[in-house]
């Protein structure tokens, strides 16, 4: 759950977020609806979104209803995401509950998936913003090379690890980066203020992704809401193992090596155990701190407000999580 601060701080506008998002699920055709319901009723965070209402009250916005349109529009780009990501590695489980390619199937999931991305365009049309436009282009094309360019180091052993921040800022930082400066835009700020929100949304993410990659090997099931050791099994290369790669004697890389071309589920015990005497997850936690830090620093630029003090919080929040 985010931090009781936001539902404080924000509850009518997430209220009507959480709205838009059931309007404009609407389709007439039923396997969309019937997806629609299903990614509803699986929840989530809502960080995302609740990012782009906060920077924009933070910028002083107060001028309509185009923060809570810009929030759908980012949940809508990121339920995308997601939906096509389950597909790619074959995922069963989700927030705790089946995926929807499990029980849709591959076809209507991704097809559903491109219903979510044109939607939200539409609803970036409805706010007629040039620039918003060009954020939000720029962002999904962004995003989609850094899912590719996860998909070509798949199973790469020696990945480097300027290389997965590479993939992180793309994949998963992105979209935060561009929830936050959404928010200035709206709210009329000047370039550097807007890159400031922009630089506290990028370390965010990273730092969030990083968490989710050490929670991926040290995780409850039942808290994280998905099996324990996927991405090792989908072949993904994340910091935890790279930092023993580099880190680790001579024997161990060489199991880890043969472990990750093989993608064995029955080497994930020992590799679990590896990183527990490599102190792995530790040095993950230690870098993800690192940038929560830098994201809040950024915000010195931003005059205060409760709404900025809520994004502290929820930075805060996204290194202490446990899901």
């Amino acid at each position: 759950m985010t931090p009781k601060l936001i539902s404080t701080i924000i509850p009518g506008e997430m209220s009507k977020v959480d709205d838009m998002i059931v309007h404009y699920l609407y389709s007439p055709i039923k396997i969309i609806q019937e997806v629609g319901a299903h990614i509803i009723k699986s929840g989530g965070k809502r960080l995302r979104p609740a990012i782009v209402v906060l920077s924009a009250l933070a910028s002083n916005y107060n001028s309509g209803t185009n923060h809570l349109k810009l929030a759908t529009v980012v949940e809508f780009i990121h339920t995308a995401t997601l939906l096509h990501d389950d597909v790619v590695d074959e995922s069963r489980l989700r927030r705790g509950s089946a995926t929807a390619n499990v029980i849709f199937g591959n076809a209507a999931t991704v097809l559903v998936g491109d219903f979510l991305y044109s939607r939200a365009f539409q609803l970036v049309a409805e706010i007629e913003n040039d620039q918003v436009t060009y954020e939000l282009a720029q962002a999904t094309n962004t995003i989609a090379e850094g899912e590719i360019s996860q998909l070509i180091n798949l199973q790469d052993p020696e990945i480097s690890e300027d290389t997965y921040y590479a993939i992180v800022r793309s994949k998963t930082a992105r979209l935060f980066e561009t929830a936050a400066k959404l928010g200035a835009i709206l709210g009329g700020l000047e370039n550097h203020a807007c890159e400031a929100f922009a630089s506290y949304g990028s370390h965010m993410g990273v730092a969030f992704q990083l968490i989710d990659d050490a929670l991926d090997y040290s995780g409850d099931k039942d808290t994280i809401g998905k099996n324990l050791g996927d991405d090792f099994s989908q072949g993904k290369v994340t910091l935890p193992l790279i930092y023993v790669m580099k880190n680790g004697s001579d024997k161990q890389r060489k199991f880890l090596r043969d472990a990750i071309k093989s993608q064995s589920d029955s080497n994930l015990e020992r590799v679990v155990e590896v990183m527990e005497l490599n102190n792995a997850i530790e040095y993950v936690y230690g870098k993800a701190k690192i940038e929560i830090q830098l994201a809040i620093d950024a915000l010195q630029a931003i005059s205060d407000s409760k709404y900025k003090k809520c994004l502290i919080d929820l930075a805060k929040f996204s290194i202490e999580r446990r899901a």
